[in-house]
């Protein structure tokens, strides 16, 4: 069952926490409150799927430092800003680190909405995104010690020749195991390869 993508509210303001939350499922969007940078943390697994709108002056780990807490554990979920003491350099911090938004009280709610919606379109490129790489990486380790070295040199556009001579095999047994690491990783052509290689990279 694919899990449903969530608002994460984080805020130590119980009255600003419910208003938003109500708020935000007027317009359709679920949400889940919470009083504490560490409640997120222990509460939400990094591959959740959703955004986070972070409150930044809450007692013990502030919005900034649970923004880079997230960032540090592998979190997926985008983070909209939200403070009532914003100020240039903060803003630019935020951003810098990762922030889809950075929005000051009081915000308006459709100003809010959008934001939290752009987050979420954010949040299904990223999820998207590593659901990509996790298939390529399980491809690409499926494959034999000897078919990654002929992968290695074939991607370098050397012929089959050179690689036998390389490897010290047959010409015929590089041609085996290149039509076999091509079945494996799905791929018809050098190019579609390199940019299967070039996907497991990008999180590297």
């Amino acid at each position: 069952m694919t899990a449903v993508a969530t608002v994460y509210v984080v805020d130590d303001d119980c009255a600003v926490r419910d208003s938003l939350v109500m708020l935000l499922e007027q317009h359709g969007l679920p949400a889940v409150a919470y009083p504490s940078a560490s409640a997120l943390l222990q509460s939400v697994p990094p591959d959740a799927p959703g955004c986070a709108v972070i409150d930044v002056r809450m007692p013990g780990m502030d919005g900034l430092e649970l923004q880079e807490q997230m960032t540090r554990r592998g979190f997926l979920l985008p983070v909209v800003i939200l403070t009532g003491h914003g100020d240039i350099p903060m803003s630019v911090k935020a951003i810098r680190r990762g922030a889809v938004n950075f929005l000051t009280k009081p915000v308006s709610a459709s100003a809010l909405v959008h934001a939290v919606r752009e987050a979420l379109q954010e949040g299904e490129r990223v999820h998207r995104e590593a659901g990509e790489i996790q298939s390529a990486g399980a491809r690409l380790a499926s494959l034999t010690a000897r078919e990654n070295e002929v992968m290695a040199l074939a991607l370098r556009a050397l012929p089959n020749k050179e690689i036998a001579r390389q490897l010290g095999i047959s010409h015929r047994t590089v041609e085996v195991h290149r039509a076999r690491l091509m079945h494996k990783t799905g791929t018809q052509t050098l190019l579609e390869l390199a940019r299967l290689v070039e996907t497991t990279q990008q999180r590297s």
